[in-house]
């Protein structure tokens, strides 16, 4: 099939290789501008297009989709399908109608929950147990088309944002494969979204990353694994200036001291009382200008007295 596939970030990377590899004929691949990365501030690729540009597959790069630039461009490659996987821009209804089979979503929630931006750091961060990929016809509303197909996975108790992400891409691409095999086979079924069930994953910020020690120790190994890797939940509880939190572990045990309090800091880590009397040990963090490094280690140059 000739396929119009529109992606940015990592997630979107194995949906466009399972493409290639399963023969489809990918006509061209739309991706965000290239931006500034890095102290430099030099123009980085996405990895779609990275990808896209070591297979030879034409690159667009479109500021806007409704100025009638990008539409354009998707007449000329005359797609029969367009396939978007965390593109990151809302695609106008001349384009989702322009190929034959329209256009189809590879997104990363169980639909209708967590419609929206950031549907797996989310899922982490209210406490979900299990998650997965839908493949859903594309409509003018967000995240709300017919449902074609998913697939489930449970998340880990350790598993953060950016281990979920990698395990759901490669499982957003078979379900992806499958999709596509029944499409062009007349197969494919759609099932309209309960919309009355409907939930939603806006996009992270920066007034996200504070710990509030007083709650529970579960709800803040949720917000250090679902914050990750970006904006990283932070605390001030050992430092004057905020510390990023990239790795904790719920240890099970209780304590009488009040939320906030460090009862040890050792070689396993930083152990602090959470708001319902359990300890959450720290064992990943990055200081003010320092690099990402164990608690063990950081407690070399920064010793706490318990």
């Amino acid at each position: 099939m000739k396929i119009l596939f529109m992606g940015t970030p990592d997630f979107a990377v194995p949906s466009l290789k399972r493409l290639v590899e399963d023969g489809h004929a990918v006509c061209g691949v739309f991706t965000q501008p290239d931006k500034p990365k890095n102290r430099g501030h030099k123009l980085a690729f996405s990895p779609v297009k990275e990808y896209a540009l070591s297979r030879e597959i034409p690159v667009y790069q479109p500021v806007k989709m409704k100025d009638g630039t990008a539409y354009d461009i998707v007449k000329e490659l005359d797609p029969e399908l367009i396939v978007v996987a965390a593109y990151g821009k809302i695609l106008p209804d001349e384009i989702l109608n322009a190929p034959a089979w329209g256009a189809i979503n590879v997104h990363s929630s169980l639909l209708p929950k967590y419609r929206g931006a950031a549907p797996i750091n989310w899922a982490i961060l209210n406490g979900e147990t299990e998650t997965g990929v839908t493949i859903m016809r594309m409509a003018a509303e967000l995240d709300a088309g017919d449902i074609i197909d998913t697939v489930k996975t449970p998340i880990g108790p350790q598993e953060d944002a950016g281990a979920l992400t990698a395990r759901l891409a490669e499982l957003g691409a078979e379900l992806l494969s499958k999709t596509v095999i029944s499409i062009t086979g007349g197969t494919v079924r759609e099932t309209p979204q309960d919309s009355a069930a409907a939930t939603y994953a806006p996009m992270l910020g920066k007034e996200l990353s504070a710990v509030n020690w007083p709650d529970s120790a579960h709800k803040i190994h949720c917000q250090i694994r679902g914050l990750l890797p970006w904006p990283a939940a932070s605390t001030t509880l050992f430092s004057d200036a905020p510390v990023k939190l990239y790795g904790a572990e719920e240890t099970g045990t209780e304590h009488d001291a009040p939320a906030g309090s460090i009862v040890a800091a050792d070689k396993a880590g930083i152990s602090v009382v959470c708001g319902d009397g359990k300890v959450l040990r720290i064992t990943e963090l990055q200081a003010p200008g320092g690099k990402r490094m164990t608690a063990a280690a950081y407690l070399l140059g920064h010793p706490i007295q318990i």
